[in-house]
């Protein structure tokens, strides 16, 4: 217990879409001040959010000893309580970080955009840890260098990714990006690596703070709420992804049917068909990171803006097409909670 992207069809909502809202260029957490009353004297703002809350994540001691567990594919052989481990993709830190595993010196990060982890990760244990990027390119020379003793890897889709990496470290590889929500695997890698009470111990965490959230935006209750994003010319809603859509069922909100149809891969929208959208009151949709992200996606705004029936959205007049970070939506717990306070901000207005 505490004590206190892959190469895969989702690429299709990375260049996504929305109003000119003012948001911080991501990566630079800001100290906020809390007013006068409140149990603590600052806040952590991330991309114009507030940034989760997080418990004392201070890793489990390392020992000998190693364990064969099952994993999708296949048996392998782990060390049991490893000194350096580390994450192949960016999420896979963040459940590395939550499961209470020491990390190796470096960590990889997304390789386009990113100079640093994102703003809403937990900051301490990052705090003497490099980073080097690591997707769409992997840098095999840069994870051999980190020195890893284990390696969580949850692109398990790629056979290659799959083969190298135990050659470097003992490996537990899980495909994380096969439809199945974020959550599912992180439970299952955290039963399988033996740290179920730290995925119970985040859960709990969760749990709370959707609690808190229900009442502020209780005003809200009734919005029928949607991912939206942007490819190609083409608007599409989809819960594919996961964590937008986990937490809005979490909430009680009602989800576009569009973004559930076809078991939640969800619809296209041509310029043509947007009136689909008419009932909807809050889309939620992914940004790049910092300023090139914003400028991008102030551009891909003012395209559709161009658009009449686009135009005349009750969602659009209203300015209720709210932006965030694109990493929130890949499924890692700071993610989820990240998206949560995303949503608090939107409808508690």
């Amino acid at each position: 217990m505490f004590t206190a992207p892959p190469r895969h069809p989702i690429c299709a909502i990375l260049a996504s879409v929305a109003l000119c809202i003012s948001l911080t260029a991501a990566g630079a957490a800001q100290e906020v001040a809390i007013p006068a009353g409140d149990s603590e004297n600052t806040i952590q703002e991330c991309g114009g959010y507030r940034a989760p809350a997080f418990p004392d994540l201070t890793p489990l001691a390392s020992g000998e000893g190693t364990a064969t567990v099952p994993s999708e594919f296949g048996e392998v052989t782990i060390p049991t309580a490893p000194a350096a481990a580390l994450g192949m993709y960016t999420t896979d830190v963040d459940i590395l970080i939550w499961l209470g595993f020491p990390l190796a010196a470096s960590q990889p990060i997304r390789g386009v955009g990113y100079e640093t982890f994102p703003c809403f990760f937990p900051q301490a244990p990052l705090a003497e840890i490099a980073a080097f990027g690591n997707f769409p390119d992997y840098n095999y020379e840069q994870i051999l260098l980190g020195e890893p003793d284990f390696i969580l890897n949850g692109l398990g889709y790629d056979t290659e990714v799959n083969e190298r990496l135990p050659q470097i470290a003992p490996t537990y590889s899980v495909n994380a990006f096969d439809g199945r929500s974020w959550q599912e695997h992180f439970r299952e890698t955290a039963e399988a690596l033996g740290r179920v009470d730290r995925y119970e111990a985040w859960l709990q965490i969760y749990q709370a703070r959707l609690a808190e959230v229900r009442e502020v935006i209780k005003d809200n209750a009734d919005a029928v709420v949607a991912p939206l994003g942007y490819w190609e010319g083409t608007f599409n809603s989809s819960c594919y992804a996961g964590v937008e859509c986990t937490v809005f069922r979490d909430l009680g909100l009602t989800i576009f049917e569009g973004a559930l149809a076809d078991g939640g891969n969800g619809v296209e929208i041509s310029p043509e068909t947007v009136g689909i959208l008419k009932d909807l009151d809050y889309a939620f949709t992914i940004v790049g990171v910092g300023e090139q992200g914003l400028a991008e996606h102030a551009q891909l705004m003012a395209e559709a803006a161009k658009n009449p029936l686009w135009a005349q959205l009750d969602v659009v007049r209203e300015q209720h097409i709210i932006p965030f970070e694109m990493e929130m939506v890949y499924g890692s717990p700071s993610g989820q909670l990240a998206f949560l306070e995303v949503v608090a901000k939107a409808l508690s207005r």
